[in-house]
């Protein structure tokens, strides 16, 4: 089953006599990824001790031997993590992968991030030094616009892994990388996590590092990498055509009940031709983060725990475009479908497709949105901020969508100018009141499969079904497992 992607399908959708087209997708021919022979083995010196680096053993850094192999091996191979006996973990700073070169990580084995964050450091002219780990006590809150910003302090943290103009690399195996978010970093009292979560009230910006980093990577693959504690976001892609995730599993925190703040799953922006496929994804943050930019992207019989959701935003002022999510389960997450963002940052959405969705367990199974705050949740009316960066949403279609338990429903559009459109049909959220129902500068389109929302107590503009009846709702019978 795994190697069938509904990818070039184009959907056409007849909704009150209007048809929505959503040629919203990869358009690729995407099949699952093949691991490729190895060029060189490299075997741990290091023992996990209850998965965590010893320790003593801090200061023992893989970096430089891993990082030879990267820079050694021939296009097409992988350089290959190996177990040794009992030792099964490897421990590392930055890396940088190089054009055609996959890193292997063999099941059983680690790839541990240091929590040394002068490794990290971003170096070069005019760089300000020593601030990765450190918080910017005199930024702005980042739903303020450029203009009034203070004059950006340049420098940071480099990433954990950086796939920098380097085309068809590949991150694959059956082991884990695990980014120590939670570790006390050396020299401060706080981990990564306290420090983002120090940096919250006042909005104020922190200097973290992410653990994979792709810009001008154009053939990028995740195969069956499992992805545990993030420091921050745990995939971020811009500038890339061709970018493939395919049976990732990715859980942060690791220990339950830890806060794990702005650890994004998988986040592509100014990207296109995008595939994240047969994944899990349990975070603290947004599931999948659609950045601005992002055209044909395909998001694939996926589950969903933890997290904020299927976003795009905040950012979308350069727009977004052509998305279909197909096969999609989400398990308690806060959010469901989430689009985000505000008159600082907003922009041109249209083209979305979403059909085939569970949901159990989720406060907001359907959040349009203009009145982004930088919460997890948005509020129900405008929170008046000025500027000239409009949200528009248009062309979204909702099919096939049920809800096992009732949430609140948000569809918003800024003003009558820029009016949300959306349609619905065959959509149901259990036992959900009236008073759950919130919009603004809106019309819903409903289709011939109906819905059971009511949006009678919101000035938003129903088009009702002009054939066809409301049916059963779409069956998520077997759709709920547990994470793996």
């Amino acid at each position: 089953m795994w190697r069938q992607l509904r990818v070039q399908v184009g959907v056409a959708l007849w909704v009150g006599g209007v048809c929505f087209f959503a040629g919203a997708q990869d358009t690729r021919q995407v099949e699952e990824p093949k691991i490729p022979a190895a060029c060189l083995y490299l075997e741990a010196k290091l023992k996990a001790v209850d998965d965590k680096i010893a320790p003593a053993d801090e200061s023992k850094l893989d970096t430089e031997r891993i990082q030879k192999a990267l820079d050694g091996c021939e296009a097409g191979k992988a350089v290959e993590l190996n177990a040794a006996g009992d030792n099964s973990a490897f421990l590392t700073g930055p890396l940088e992968m190089r054009t055609g070169v996959t890193l292997l990580i063999d099941k059983g084995v680690t790839l541990f991030g240091s929590r040394d964050a002068a490794l990290y450091e971003m170096t070069g002219e005019g760089v300000t030094p020593g601030l990765c780990g450190t918080i910017a006590s005199s930024a702005s809150p980042a739903v303020f616009p450029a203009s009034q910003q203070p004059a950006p302090l340049r420098g940071g943290c480099r990433p954990l892994i950086s796939v920098i103009n380097a085309k068809n690399v590949g991150i694959m195996g059956d082991g884990v990388i695990d980014g120590r978010g939670y570790a006390k970093i050396l020299g401060k009292d706080y981990s990564w996590w306290e420090m983002a979560r120090k940096a919250e009230p006042k909005n104020e910006r922190y200097f973290t590092t992410r653990m994979i980093v792709a810009s001008h990577a154009d053939g990028l693959v995740l195969y069956r990498i499992t992805l545990h504690n993030s420091t921050n976001f745990h995939v971020s892609v811009n500038q890339t055509n061709g970018f493939t995730a395919w049976g990732v599993h990715l859980l942060t925190p690791t220990t339950r009940g830890m806060d794990a703040r702005n650890t994004d799953g998988i986040d592509p922006g100014s990207s296109k031709n995008v595939t994240i496929a047969h994944s899990w994804i349990d975070n603290g943050d947004d599931n999948i983060a659609v950045k601005t930019g992002v055209s044909h992207m395909s998001v694939l019989d996926n589950h969903f725990f933890s997290g904020h959701g299927m976003s795009i935003g905040s950012e979308t002022f350069t727009g977004q475009s052509f998305l279909l999510v197909d096969g999609l389960t989400l398990d308690h997450t806060t959010s469901g479908i989430r689009i985000k963002s505000n008159v600082t940052r907003g922009g041109p959405v249209h083209d979305l497709l979403y059909q085939n969705i569970c949901m159990r367990g989720v406060k907001n199974p359907i959040a349009i949105s203009p009145y982004y705050t930088n919460q997890t949740t948005e509020p129900y009316e405008d929170p008046k901020y000025t500027g000239d960066r409009i949200p528009d949403y248009k062309a979204i279609t909702i099919r096939n969508l049920t809800s096992t338990t009732p949430g609140d429903v948000l569809i918003a559009g800024l003003n009558d100018e820029h009016r949300t459109e959306i349609a619905l049909d065959n959509v149901h959220i259990a036992d959900i009141a009236k008073a759950q129902v919130h919009g603004h500068f809106a019309t819903v389109t409903i289709g011939p499969g109906g819905t059971n929302i009511d949006f009678g107590g919101t000035d938003i503009t129903v088009v009702p079904a002009t054939h066809g009846k409301d049916g059963a709702a779409y069956s998520c019978e077997g759709r709920f497992v547990p994470m793996q």
